[in-house]
């Protein structure tokens, strides 16, 4: 039988400008041991996130820049293979962050234990996790949404921009998504029920913007910049709202824009 091995995902350089694969390398190396009060995790499943590419520059930010040499970080749903904490058995589903490996070892103040029964685990990563807390209180603290009002979001098909997208709803606002391709159009409007649903690649987008919100923007969740802030800056109404959320057209740049 072939000993079981831990698959890792390296970051091996610093990324200028977009990442290439020769930043990163896949390594195997034995599964971790545990000690006293630890817990084996192993990965079902691994949230791909924005913010990871800032933590692969070494500039300074909020939390310290993911380290050469080692596994790079994220939020992970993972399965309990084994524990010497009495909080977890074998066979539990928590929230850790175990990284981009498939196997990782964690203490138990730092996993949330994860009811199967209540949701798909993998919404612990979207809806019901961090994504889904960054639309509601961006949103909801920020946006301060009122029913009649125009959002805009950029991103709408990720997992922050369709959260957003549904609660404005809920709060009786008219919703208008940005987003990439026919496909995510089409999910927006069809599943979704935004109220339209702009692509961003379009040559038209401004004119397209323009006609699917013609009382204006009120609430513009950002997610984007670059072109997308350019065609929704000159239809923000007086006193709009503006949650800076992301600024993914710039996390790949060399040089000011």
């Amino acid at each position: 039988m072939t000993e079981a091995k831990n698959r890792q995902i390296i970051l091996v350089s610093r990324p200028h400008g977009e990442p290439k694969l020769e930043n990163f390398k896949l390594t195997e190396a034995p599964i971790p041991a545990i000690g006293p009060g630890q817990v084996l995790l192993k990965t079902s499943f691994l949230s791909l996130d924005p913010y990871m590419r800032g933590r692969m520059s070494d500039a300074k930010s909020y939390v310290p820049p993911f380290a050469i040499g080692e596994p790079l970080g994220g939020q992970t749903v993972s399965k309990v293979i084994a524990s010497n904490n009495p909080e977890f058995v074998a066979g539990d589903m928590v929230l850790a962050f175990g990284g981009w490996q498939e196997y990782s070892v964690a203490n138990g103040g730092d996993l949330r234990k994860l009811d199967p029964g209540a949701a798909p685990v993998s919404t612990a990563l979207g809806v019901l996790g961090m994504p889904g807390m960054t639309a509601y209180a961006g949103l909801r603290n920020i946006g301060l949404p009122q029913a009649g009002e125009t959002l805009a979001v950029a991103a709408a098909a990720g997992p922050v921009g369709s959260a957003v997208g549904q609660i404005a709803k809920i709060r009786g606002c008219r919703v208008v998504g940005i987003a990439g391709g026919r496909e995510k159009i089409s999910y927006l409007i069809d599943e979704l029920g935004f109220d339209a649903a702009i692509d961003h690649r379009s040559p038209n987008m401004k004119e397209e913007l323009k006609a699917a919100c013609p009382n204006g923007i009120d609430i513009y969740f950002e997610n984007v910049g670059g072109a997308v802030w350019d065609a929704v800056l000159p239809l923000l109404n007086n006193f709009a709202r503006v949650p800076v959320c992301g600024l993914v057209a710039y996390y790949n740049a060399t040089a000011l824009p």
